[in-house]
This record gives C-alpha cells, sequence and structure tokens, in this order.
C-alpha cells in the first residue's frame, strides 16, 4: 500500500495501528532503498517478509507483470504453471541479452537490477576472503566446468594458433572435460610427490611454456582440491605466464571459501598474470548446482568472457545468490567461514585419532586448506585393494557421502586419455588412503558421525573374509552414488549371489 492508502485505512480502523503498520514497512523499505542505493552487503541478514516483499517489488517491473500487458512475442514470460510461477517470484524473462550477459533486458528491468545487486554482493564477498583488487566479477549461469569452458574459449579468440591448454593433473573428470569441450587440447603435467603431498611441478610446466609457446591457449591451475594433492603454485605459476606472455585461468572450484585460496590467488595477480579465476556457486554459498562465479582483474577481459555467453541466461542462481547473501548478511556468512575452519581442526584432530587407533596415520598435507587424507595400509595386502573398494561400500552403504577411498591402482579413460591411479592425482602415488572435507556447511555433528561410523567400518572390513566379492564396483573408490552394475550382463547366478549375500552382511 503507498502512503494515500494508509491515510484511508484509518477511517476502518485506530490510526495509531495504522501508524504501527505504515513504520513496520517503512523499516523494510528504508533496507531495500539503502541496499540499492549503496549496493552494500547488509551486515545483518533480512527476514523473509523483507526478502520476498524486494523480490515481488523487482517482479513487478518485469513486462510479464504489468497490469496492462500486452504480448506478442514468441519470448514472453509465459508461465503456464502457477508452481513454477510462484518458485521464480514470477520472474522469467532470464538475465541479460543474446550478446551480453550483462547487458540490461528491455523488458526485464526488475531481473536485470536483480543480476547487477547480486553480482555487487559477490564482489563483495570475494573482496572480504582475500581478492582486494578485482577488478569485477558476474554470475554464470553455468556450473564451474562449462564456465570454464566459456574463459578458454574467450582467451583462444586473441589467440588463433593456440590448441593446447597446460593442466596440472587434478583427478576430476569436469576439469579435463572442459578443455577438451572448448575444442583444445589437454598437456597433463603430472604432480610431484614431496612427502605426503602433491605439488606443482613447476619445472615440467616451463619447460613445456617454453617448448609451445604462442600454441598453448592458457594454462589451468587449480587451488580447491582432493587430498593429497595441495593447491597449485599459483603465485609462481603466475610469473612465469607473464614472463611467456601466456593466458592463466584459475580453477577455484570451492575456493572462495578459504582466505588461504583466496590469498593465493590475490598473491599471484599481484605477481604476476591471473586472467579469470572461476568458483562454483553451490560449494561457497549453499545454493542449488547450477552457477559460477567467474572474476578477473582486468574489467576487459570480464566483458569479453560476458559477451562470449550466447543468448539469454537462465535467473534462477542469481535469485538463490541474492536470497542466500541478504538471508545470511555479512555476519551470517562470517560466523560460516569461522565455523569452516573450526570443523577442519576438529575433523582432523578426530580423524587423527581414529587413524592412531587403526595402526594409520593422517596425511601430511599442509598446502590443503579443505581436504585431508587417512592412510588405508592396513587394508592393502600385496597389492590386493579388494578391502579398501569394500570399505567405499560399506560406507556408501552407511549413507556416508563426499569422503573418497582411493586404492591408487585404479585407471581412468576419457576421451582419448588414459590416467593411471585416478583419483590420487598422479600415476605413482605410494599409499591407499581415504579423504574427507572440511566444507562450508559442515557442522559437528556431521564429523562426529563420520567418524563413527568409519570407525565401525573399518572394523568390519577388517575382519570380513577377504573371499567375499565386494558388493559393488565403487567407480574410482568413490563414496558419491556411482556404485557400478553388480549382477550385470554376463555375470554367473553365483557370482550375483555372492554380491547380494555380501551386501547383507555388510549393511548390518
Amino acid at each position: 500500500m503507498n502512503p494515500q492508502s494508509f491515510i484511508h485505512a484509518e477511517r476502518l480502523i485506530p490510526s495509531t495501528y495504522v501508524q504501527q503498520g505504515l513504520n513496520a514497512k517503512k523499516t523494510r523499505e528504508n533496507l531495500i532503498r539503502h541496499f540499492i542505493e549503496h549496493r552494500k552487503w547488509p551486515e545483518e541478514g533480512w527476514d523473509e517478509i523483507t526478502i520476498e516483499s524486494f523480490l515481488m517489488d523487482l517482479s513487478q517491473m518485469d513486462s510479464n507483470n504489468f497490469p496492462l500487458n500486452c504480448s506478442v512475442g514468441e519470448r514472453e514470460s509465459r508461465i503456464i504453471s502457477n508452481i513454477v510461477a510462484r518458485r521464480h517470484f514470477r520472474m522469467g524473462h532470464g538475465i541479460g541479452r543474446s550478446g551480453d550477459l550483462e547487458e540490461v533486458q528491455p523488458k526485464a528491468a526488475g531481473s536485470s537490477l536483480m543480476y547487477r545487486l547480486t553480482n555487487a554482493l559477490v564482489v563483495e564477498v570475494i573482496r572480504y576472503m582475500g581478492v582486494k583488487s578485482i577488478a569485477g566479477c558476474f554470475l554464470s549461469p553455468m556450473a564451474t566446468g562449462m564456465s570454464l569452458v566459456l574463459c578458454m574459449l574467450t582467451l583462444k579468440q586473441d589467440r588463433p594458433r593456440a590448441k593446447y591448454v597446460l593442466w596440472p593433473r587434478i583427478d576430476q573428470k569436469s576439469c579435463f572435460k572442459s578443455i577438451i569441450t572448448a575444442g583444445l587440447e589437454p598437456i597433463v603435467i603430472e604432480m610431484q610427490i614431496i612427502g605426503d603431498e602433491l605439488k606443482t611441478d613447476l619445472q615440467k610446466l616451463e619447460s613445456q611454456m617454453a617448448a609451445l609457446g604462442e600454441s598453448i591457449a592458457c594454462v589451468l591451475t587449480t587451488t580447491s582440491c582432493f587430498a593429497p594433492r595441495s593447491t597449485d603454485s599459483v603465485d609462481l605459476i603466475a610469473v612465469l605466464c607473464t614472463q611467456y606472455n601466456i593466458p592463466h585461468v584459475v580453477n577455484n572450484a570451492y575456493g572462495l571459501q578459504s582466505t588461504r585460496c583466496m590469498h593465493l590467488i590475490q598473491e599471484a595477480s599481484r605477481k604476476g598474470r591471473v586472467d579469470a579465476f572461476v568458483q562454483s556457486t553451490d560449494k561457497n554459498f549453499l545454493v542449488p548446482v547450477g552457477g559460477a562465479i567467474i572474476g578477473s582483474f582486468d574489467k576487459n577481459t570480464l566483458d569479453k568472457i560476458s559477451k562470449m555467453y550466447p543468448g539469454r541466461a537462465n535467473a534462477s542462481t542469481t535469485m538463490d545468490v541474492l536470497i542466500t547473501l541478504l538471508s545470511l548478511g555479512m555476519a551470517g556468512y562470517k560466523q560460516l567461514i569461522a565455523q569452516r575452519k573450526e570443523m577442519y581442526a576438529y575433523l582432523k584432530e578426530e580423524l587423527g585419532k581414529l587413524a592412531t587407533r587403526h595402526g594409520e596415520r593422517l596425511l601430511d598435507t599442509k598446502g590443503n586448506p579443505i581436504s585431508m587424507g587417512m592412510t588405508l595400509q592396513c587394508l592393502s595386502h600385496q597389492h590386493d585393494h579388494g578391502k579398501i573398494t569394500m570399505l567405499g561400500s560399506v560406507l556408501f552403504l552407511r549413507n556416508v557421502r563426499g569422503a573418497r577411498v582411493i586404492t591408487t591402482t585404479d585407471v581412468k579413460h576419457i576421451v582419448s586419455h588414459k590416467f593411471e591411479g585416478w583419483g590420487a592425482h598422479n600415476s605413482n602415488y605410494p599409499i591407499p588412503y581415504l579423504t574427507a572435507a572440511a566444507a562450508l556447511g559442515m557442522k559437528k555433528s556431521d564429523v562426529d558421525t563420520f567418524v563413527q561410523r568409519l570407525d565401525k567400518a573399518l572394523v568390519k572390513v577388517r575382519r570380513h573374509s577377504t573371499s567375499v566379492t565386494p558388493t559393488a564396483s565403487v567407480a574410482g573408490s568413490s563414496i558419491n552414488g556411482d556404485t557400478g552394475n553388480p549382477g550385470g550382463p554376463g555375470e554367473s547366478t553365483t557370482a550375483s549371489t555372492s554380491r547380494a549375500s555380501s551386501k547383507d552382511s555388510l549393511r548390518k
């Protein structure tokens, strides 16, 4: 209601009650006005009514919600399901125009304003986490892998002879496939084993730079990763990229939640060349999968990447991020970051105690601020890793998600490339192990439950007869739902029965 409506309302109910309602409305309106005026992240989170009121105001600025709207085009935000319309606050025009993600959409002033404000908030988050000199960023409607493709395709435009990407190895399929999808050829740089840790082989990387020169589209480095791989030496690689005039893209998938990863990117930009860095929205902002943040230290580079995206973009991720950041406020997000650091220390302490009880140890991986590993030598006997993969199956059946059991002997073919020792980021890592990560949103109860279930699983597997076939072929020994196809075509009835009985036994 506008002020005039409140005046008329005083004829129907006592004016003191009307004024109370008006004052509450003005309080919310002032929060919204201040946010739009200053584009600053609120210190304290907003309540749901304020956020919903704000989104409804934005929605009413989109042409499809005009009371006298007359639509005769083919793309007019016609939404037939009321459930879908409510889910999106009746915003259906998307983000940007056909030639530029950041261009204002004439039919969707509210959606365009939402996008600009969300990008402004995310820049604040990035600066708070340690990348102070960022020139800007934008929210990509694609997850990390495809957003990396967008960056590489943009950089390739200025290097017509380029066809290679130098890639310090990380065993995560979407990273490798992003290079292939961009129409480029990956040059895999194996990691160096130093103690327990896997570190960037700068000597091999530089030798490829010197040999391939202008035929290199970019170097694709990684910050956040599964132990025992450490973050790449992004700062030193940035220096080499400046020296050899080679673009540099950083895959910072879930590194935004780590001040150490962010300070490393900041230091890299200070010392040398970083053209773009990409981070996931779901991992760093706790929203559904589907978006990424592309940041750069050069506004022209950022504009080129934005203009490379064809067509309009879905606004769902933008709305999710905006709602989440306004709900949390700066104070709420700071609390989540502090909690994550506490959980890392707590997980390390509790997992270390468990490792000692089973005659194992934590891998010494100081260069990884999020993930950690525990050796599984008690389950490995003369290159027989049946019990290690069985542990993965047992944990999966006990609803443990996200941990990874690595045999170090698995082989994976991706497109035309063969990866020996898949999962270990190295062809010759000497020790089988299990990884766990203290990521944003983890709670003390998650750590306690994980350690208890892992303890019971280790006891069960160590006692289990090696003659029993594991329940399933756990792809890459990963405990993430990819459990193969037990009892598939060509398997004997006896084998299938054995697997089924094993599954029942391990479930107990």
